[in-house]
This record gives C-alpha cells, sequence and structure tokens, in this order.
C-alpha cells in the first residue's frame, strides 16, 4: 500500500502513527495493496482556501477529502481493484482546537480525523441519519480495534 504523508503545517504530528492508522484501517476494509493515498497536513490559511473553493464555506475546516478512482470497500474474498484512492487533508490547528475541547490529545483527533476522511474516500457519507449511523459506527471500531493493535505493538 502506497501511502504517503506530507506535513506542510508548522505542527508536528506523529506522522508514523498516521500511516500505521492508514494501514490498518485499510486493510480491515479490504482495500487492495496497491491503492495509492496521500495525506497532507496543512496550515489555516491552506485549509480555508480549499474548504472554500471546494465546499464552498467559509473559514478553515478539520479534514477534507478528496476520492480519486471512487474505490469501495471490499470483502475478504474479493478486496477492492488496485487504484488510486484519492487525498486527505488535514489541519492540526484546527484538530487541536477540537481536541482540547473533547479532552484527548492532538495526535488521537488526527487519526480520528484520517478515518474519517478514509471512510470518505471509499464513498461513506453522514448526510442521513441511516448513513450517519453507519459511517460513525465504523470509524468507531476501526479506532478501537487500531488502538487495541498499537497496544500489541
Amino acid at each position: 500500500m502506497s501511502i504517503e504523508i506530507s506535513n506542510e503545517s508548522a505542527i508536528p504530528v506523529d506522522e508514523a502513527a498516521l500511516q500505521r492508522l492508514a494501514v490498518y484501517a485499510l486493510d480491515q476494509l479490504h482495500v487492495h495493496p496497491d491503492a495509492d493515498l496521500a495525506i497532507v497536513l496543512v496550515d489555516e490559511a491552506a485549509m480555508e482556501q480549499l474548504h472554500v473553493q471546494w465546499m464552498d464555506e467559509p473559514g478553515p475546516t478539520d479534514v477534507l477529502s478528496f476520492p480519486m478512482d471512487e474505490l469501495r470497500p471490499g470483502t475478504e474474498d474479493a478486496v477492492t481493484p488496485p487504484g488510486l484512492l484519492g487525498d486527505i487533508v488535514l489541519c492540526p490547528q484546527v484538530a487541536a482546537a477540537q481536541a482540547e475541547t473533547a479532552g484527548h490529545s492532538l495526535l488521537e483527533e488526527l487519526l480520528l480525523l484520517t478515518t474519517h476522511g478514509i471512510l470518505h474516500l471509499l464513498g461513506f457519507d453522514h448526510a442521513e441519519p441511516e448513513e450517519e449511523k453507519e459511517m460513525f459506527g465504523l470509524q468507531r471500531d476501526l479506532l478501537v480495534g487500531f488502538a487495541l493493535d498499537e497496544r500489541r505493538r
């Protein structure tokens, strides 16, 4: 699996942990080992520009997802075809404020946002209550499984 992480923000981030999470989540979702994913961390100004350009909403946001080949989760019997999963853009400054409000670390918030972004790249959404229930349940399960996996490391 090719996962590129580029930190263009001024905030130091545990890129190795983001990489491990992405590998774990994509494996759990049966995404082909040859799928490509990019994770970019940007400052508030860059995120605000992307947020306005792509979502037509003012101000910076925490995470944006840009799917490429519209891949969907596979199954144990049939993984997704290889391809470009897409890009996830994270804003550590926004994530830090959210982490403080939630009472957990910046890394935990970035792991949550990365998982959220991966699910969006794979076609999940939360516009409708049933979609939200499915997506957030899967997001929680992936984060719990990853945390357990990390403890075993």
